[in-house]
């Protein structure tokens, strides 16, 4: 236990070193990007990319599954099969890229012909952008596999120096956009795109020199088996992937058209913040997480669910450690942030930011979900719940409510309604105690 903890601390303090930089740049970048570009282009490519983000739930399912067989593999102690896991991913991986670009092409005539409203001087620039994304999109998942087996041997010493140098070059990026007298939106997005490259080229090779798994050879280790088993299972994570993404991008949509690309901008921001501060949770759970997914393949169980109670209890803390003062003071932080603050951007900013802090009550028990591998009654139910504020919100809009309720939608379905499945799932199949749940983490956190 204590060697575990010793690693946890050390690989929370390389993702924390990088955090502080990270925040501060990409704070910064946010700032000159959305001056340099305009809250209408900047509304634009942030309506732009969440459709890729959308039809790229593909990917998301498979990441999952991925680091979630690695880890079991390891904890298991099936080291033989990591090689066989790699390549089944490998091969998955290649599989989905395909089918990502032929969707992506095919949604491109439907999203530029009726969906999305983008002015019309601005269609040649945002047809533009969306390829780049395209192109980004492919290259994300492609690094996948390498991303998972990083992170299955707790090797976040290199993640953290990856990130600091990527995040390097998002500040030049955000420079050469304020500086560069051509169209800055078609610019930002081939920077971006061959900054994904970069990123692939340094993975891919860190990999092959450090991990003896890290072998592609289809011919000899690829097992039909494994594939289908990682397929099963990422078929259920591809459910609740695709309905969380479509009821957010959808309710984006929405918003677009009733209210503008100026409201989708104010969206963007609130992403860019809540984001930012996800940072801080997230680096705790990337160090944690494959600790519960190696209890899990040892059928430790005792030892999941104090890892994915402690993980809810630290990240919630640590996420309203920061969430107080942006909380309360948005309107200050902003205007010191922003020269032009979107309409609406403010009360969206601190209603994103309480169903993040909700949210994390429960991510520790949705990763031990996850970990454990019962999810297909989970996923269902998950996925009802995910997709349910959408067609509410439309018919508010369309009853004449401000924009700010598709975010009180978003936490009464995927914040409120949702847990209770969550926490009788992990009863079910975790084998957690829902008395303990409530009392050791719910009631403090709340206190």
């Amino acid at each position: 236990m204590g060697a575990k903890a010793n690693k946890i601390f050390k690989n929370t303090v390389y993702l924390y070193g990088n955090t502080a930089f990270s925040m501060f740049v990409s704070l910064l970048s946010t700032r000159l990007i959305l001056n340099a570009l305009g809250k209408d282009d900047f509304g634009i490519f942030c309506i732009v990319g969440g459709a890729i983000a959308l039809l790229g739930f593909i990917n998301g399912g498979m990441a999952g599954a991925t680091q979630r067989f690695i880890n079991y593999a390891e904890g298991a102690g099936l080291k033989e099969n990591k090689i066989k896991i790699f390549n089944a991913s490998i091969s998955i991986h290649l599989g989905i890229s395909l089918i990502s670009f032929v969707v992506l092409e095919i949604a491109f005539f439907f999203f530029f012909n009726g969906i999305l409203n983008i002015p019309t001087e601005r269609i040649y620039a945002a047809k533009w952008i969306y390829q780049f994304s395209v192109l980004s999109t492919i290259l994300t998942i492609q690094t996948t596999p390498y991303n998972a087996l990083i992170n299955a041997h707790e090797d976040l010493k290199y993640y953290s120096i990856v990130g600091f140098i990527f995040t390097f070059i998002k500040l030049i990026i955000a420079i050469l956009i304020v500086y560069i007298s051509t169209d800055k939106l078609i610019l930002y997005g081939i920077l971006t795109t061959i900054s994904c490259l970069l990123n692939i080229i340094i993975v891919q090779t860190f990999c092959r020199f450090h991990y003896s798994e890290c072998i592609f050879s289809p011919q000899k280790y690829f097992d039909k088996n494994i594939a289908k088993e990682m397929l099963s299972y990422a078929s259920y994570t591809f459910l609740t992937t695709i309905t969380s993404a479509s009821s957010v991008y959808g309710g984006n949509i929405v918003v677009n058209n009733f209210f503008g690309t100026s409201i989708n901008a104010a969206q963007g921001v609130a992403s860019q913040i809540s984001g930012q501060l996800m940072v801080f949770p997230n680096n705790l759970l990337m160090a944690i997480n494959p600790i519960i997914g190696k209890s899990a393949g040892n059928k430790d169980y005792n030892s999941m669910i104090k890892y994915a109670l402690t993980s809810s209890k630290l990240s919630f803390f640590i996420l309203l450690f920061f969430a107080i003062p942006f909380i309360l003071e948005t309107n200050w932080i902003m205007s010191i942030w922003l020269k032009n603050i979107p309409e609406w951007a403010i009360i969206f900013c601190q209603l994103e930011v309480i169903r993040r802090l909700l949210d994390q009550l429960l991510v520790g028990l949705r990763n031990a979900i996850n970990a454990d591998g019962h999810i297909k009654y989970y996923s269902k139910i998950q996925s009802f719940l995910y997709i349910l504020p959408l067609p509410i919100t439309f018919i508010l809009f369309s009853c004449g409510f401000q924009p700010v309720w598709l975010y009180i939608n978003w936490i009464l379905c995927l914040n409120i309604f949702a847990s209770y499945n969550v926490i009788q799932q992990a009863h079910r199949y975790c084998h957690l105690n829902r008395k303990v749940f409530f009392t050791s983490l719910v009631s403090r956190c709340i206190i």
